[in-house]
């Protein structure tokens, strides 16, 4: 009984402990992309490994924040609704686009080099993306967003210094000036890519 019950209070200790460390934004990095090589080195379909790499992605990609953020000044013009549908929209986009490029790679090796603070919200993770016959090394910057030191996320990457979040941005900011800003057209871009 005495047994069981020291297990119990370690059990408890641990979880109290645990709770209150932060997770290191590079080890958060090098975290997720072994998680996402593994699934790209197995045998499964591409389809399968799209499921995968999604659910990755909705564990360690701030999905809304990057949506706002593509988004520009234009969401400052949307009603409650607006911005609900635009929510739900970027993220049924942002899961397919990210998953069905990356699910074309097989086993991609990157391997974390250094960390820069740029302060108590962002640091940013340099890593590189190991070459092959097929492909030239690649550098990647990983822009994580740490306020919540417990759980980063990833706001950006920033491939060969092009970033991806202000690529986007610049698509949909595209999009809206050929459309008068009508935010109805960017929604219908949205909808025919994910039903694609």
């Amino acid at each position: 009984m005495k047994l069981k019950k020291v297990l119990i209070l370690i059990f408890l200790y641990i979880i109290s402990t645990n709770s209150v460390y932060s997770i290191e934004p590079d080890v958060f990095v090098q975290s997720t992309v072994n998680r996402a090589s593994k699934i790209l080195s197995e045998d499964i379909s591409k389809e399968k490994k799209m499921i995968e790499l999604q659910i990755i992605a909705k564990d360690t990609v701030d999905i809304k924040g990057i949506g706002f953020y593509t988004l520009g000044s234009a969401r400052k013009n949307l009603n409650n609704d607006q911005k609900k549908r635009y929510g739900e929209l970027f993220e049924s986009y942002f899961l397919k686009s990210f998953s069905s490029r990356l699910a074309e790679y097989t086993n991609p090796e990157i391997d974390v080099q250094e960390k820069e603070v740029l302060n108590e919200n962002y640091t940013i993770v340099k890593s590189l993306l190991k070459g092959t016959e097929q492909r030239p090394e690649v550098k990647i910057d990983w822009r994580i967003y740490t306020k919540n030191p417990k759980k980063p996320l990833i706001r950006d990457l920033i491939i060969e210094g092009l970033s991806l979040a202000r690529t986007q941005k610049e698509e949909f900011a595209s999009v809206l000036n050929s459309n008068d800003g009508d935010i109805n057209a960017l929604f219908k871009t949205l909808e025919e890519f994910t039903k694609n």
